[in-house]
């Protein structure tokens, strides 16, 4: 379940543990609230290496969890908008 159209960056903390919401349930993106439980989803685990605000993933489909690598671009953030995807070079609409 995609949690937004767009990426989020939260201040974070060297040395700390955040999970990384990936079921795109939690009301507090981007990070886990536990209301994954009873779904397949688990959070994941990850240590902030130093103070910042990196770029991290919303819409669940990045290939670099917890951060954000533009997928949601390629995708046009179909699981969030409904719209059409493109597809094998034809666009299709979302069920």
């Amino acid at each position: 379940m995609c949690a937004s159209k767009f990426p989020i960056w939260p201040k974070v903390k060297a040395g700390e543990t955040y999970y990384f919401c990936t079921c795109g349930r939690s009301t507090n993106q981007p990070w886990c609230d536990g209301k994954h439980a009873g779904t397949s989803f688990q959070p994941m685990a990850w240590k902030a290496e130093k103070d910042g605000a990196p770029k991290i993933c919303q819409c669940k489909s990045t290939r670099t969890p917890p951060f954000c690598d533009n997928t949601h671009m390629k995708l046009l953030c179909s699981c969030c908008s409904g719209v059409s995807v493109k597809k094998g070079g034809l666009y299709e609409k979302i069920k």
